[in-house]
């Protein structure tokens, strides 16, 4: 028996289609090669999952598992400061943004296709982790170490900067754009919240 055929259907499934990916286009892929490249029969895969747009977002979800489990536990560790749990959220999801970037350079895939994808990417990491990261900014306000007034808000804000300059493909910008639009970004979070310049470098250093 092959390590394919041990693991869950699940996994095999979801590892299909990032397989496929690597050379395809999401259009031109259909759910019965799905179901040939998991080694699996196609009533399988709808036992499963209804379509495979849902595959795809099941297989965005497992990519950013890690970083979304670690921010929801952070919101919970009110032993740390506010400040030090955005900074290792901000490192999670950071280098699941890396792995990504890797994973599509190393791939076939057409500039819309990986913005495409990209954008799936964006748009389930803010979803997820804004709950847990507005959590934590309440959370600092509560206890004054935070002023600021719409924690939903800064967090959003936060996260599609993070998100859109980490992953640096939807809108391209060479290292030191990015680094400036970071920069600005920490700045203007030290403005909000109180914080003296330069107090906060260390959230993305």
């Amino acid at each position: 028996m092959t390590n394919q055929t041990k693991q869950p259907k699940y996994d095999r499934i979801l590892n299909a289609l990032q397989e496929l990916l690597e050379s395809k286009k999401i259009q031109t892929i259909s759910v019965s090669e799905i179901a040939q490249t998991a080694g699996i029969g196609k009533g399988s895969i709808y036992y499963y999952f209804p379509s495979k747009d849902a595959i795809l977002d099941a297989l965005v979800e497992r990519s950013y598992e890690k970083p979304i489990q670690t921010a929801k536990s952070l919101a919970g560790q009110t032993e740390i400061s506010p400040f030090t749990r955005m900074a290792m959220i901000f490192q999670a999801c950071r280098n699941s943004s890396t792995e990504f970037v890797r994973s599509q350079d190393s791939s076939e895939s057409g500039a819309q296709e990986k913005a495409f994808l990209h954008q799936k990417y964006i748009n389930h990491i803010i979803t997820e982790l804004k709950p847990a990261l507005a959590e934590i900014i309440r959370q600092g306000i509560e206890a004054g170490e935070i002023s600021f007034d719409d924690p939903e808000s800064l967090a959003e804000i936060v996260l599609i900067v993070l998100t859109v300059k980490m992953g640096n493909m939807l809108a391209p910008s060479s290292k030191e754009e990015i680094d400036r639009t970071i920069s600005a970004l920490i700045s203007l979070l030290e403005k909000g919240t109180d914080n003296p310049p330069g107090s906060l470098n260390f959230l993305i250093s």
